[in-house]
């Protein structure tokens, strides 16, 4: 192997390039978890592994995602890859679309491919009136998963969030303190329970002021289109539940004559890739997705590995990110 393609698979594994060579040649010193983490670097980078190795089969672990459209997906999936790796998985990316392969069939595959465990990040968990019988199968065959960002109650398994009430306390707080009393929500639909609980927190956080909120689909025209009925309503500030959610509502505010934020403050939720870049700059919650994505691993592999794991969910801090898309409630 070259010196190039060794230091990039030390840099993967998160160890030196002496480590590396000493798996690669079949030396002593190493323990079974690196040897193992080493291994499946070479097949997640694309490289051959050395002949006497070829007969290691790596494990598998699926990572079942809703859509790649949200940025935040993309890099969910990129910190859960890297951090599997070094535990000596090798990722198998799922991801739904309308009209394709459903979470139920891609459960399917993954079992027929005789995975570990899996990694679910905004699944149908996640929606009350979706279907959950798949859940439950894996619950009866006992195959290790972890859920990302809250799930409904009768579900069993670890979970970790982003706390939502803390981000719409965050988010509100910020919006109140420059002045705003007429707020809307931008929300996704009314069976998702993360957006239940932002809407839950709202308002208590509300008490004599006006707060509007409207329900839609997670995309910039549903945004767009949440987003019109408030300004039409007079509101002054937008919450929105993701980044493609609040560049929709920036659309909308602009598609009325308005600015952002001189006339409509807006506030995403995320801090995806980019956000900076907007206009103008999105203030917005950041999910702390390497802690989260390092601690989904770390129970899945605990689960994996026949720990006991206890079927409880970890709330995450989030953390308010101001830019340029808030400012003081117009006169």
């Amino acid at each position: 192997m070259t010196q190039r393609r060794l230091a990039e698979v030390a840099a993967k594994v998160g160890v030196s390039e002496a480590t590396v060579s000493r798996v690669l040649n079949g030396k002593p010193g190493v323990s079974e978890a690196t040897r193992k983490a080493v291994l499946t670097a070479l097949d997640v980078l694309g490289y051959e592994r050395p002949t006497q190795l070829r007969g290691e089969r790596a494990r598998l672990v699926g990572l079942v995602l809703p859509e790649l459209q949200n940025p935040i997906f993309p890099a969910f999936a990129d910190v859960v890859g890297n951090a599997l790796a070094q535990q000596g998985f090798t990722p198998v990316l799922c991801t739904r679309t309308a009209g394709g392969v459903s979470e139920a069939d891609y459960l399917e595959l993954l079992l027929e491919q005789h995975v570990s465990g899996i990694v679910f990040a905004g699944g149908l968990y996640a929606q009350a009136d979706a279907t959950h019988a798949h859940y439950h199968q894996m619950i009866t065959r006992r195959l290790p998963a972890v859920l990302v960002n809250a799930a409904i109650d009768d579900l069993a398994f670890p979970r970790v969030s982003c706390d939502d009430a803390v981000a719409v306390e965050q988010a509100f707080g910020h919006l109140t303190s420059l002045g705003h009393t007429r707020i809307g929500a931008v929300l996704g639909p009314p069976d998702h329970v993360p957006s239940r609980r932002k809407l839950a927190a709202l308002q208590r956080l509300a008490g004599g002021l006006r707060l509007e909120v409207e329900h839609t689909m997670f995309s910039l025209e549903g945004g767009q289109a949440a987003a019109s009925r408030l300004v039409r309503n007079g509101v002054t500030a937008i919450i929105c539940a993701s980044d493609p959610l609040a560049l929709g509502a920036v659309r909308a505010v602009r598609r009325h004559g308005l600015r952002v934020p001189e006339d409509v403050s807006v506030v995403g939720y995320d801090d995806s890739a980019f956000m900076n870049c907007t206009d103008p700059p999105l203030t917005t919650v950041r999910q702390p997705i390497e802690a989260m994505g390092r601690a989904a691993v770390e129970l899945l592999a605990s689960q994996i590995s026949g720990r006991a794991v206890l079927n409880d969910e970890l709330l995450f801090e989030p953390e308010l990110v101001v830019r340029a898309s808030t400012a003081p409630a117009p006169r």
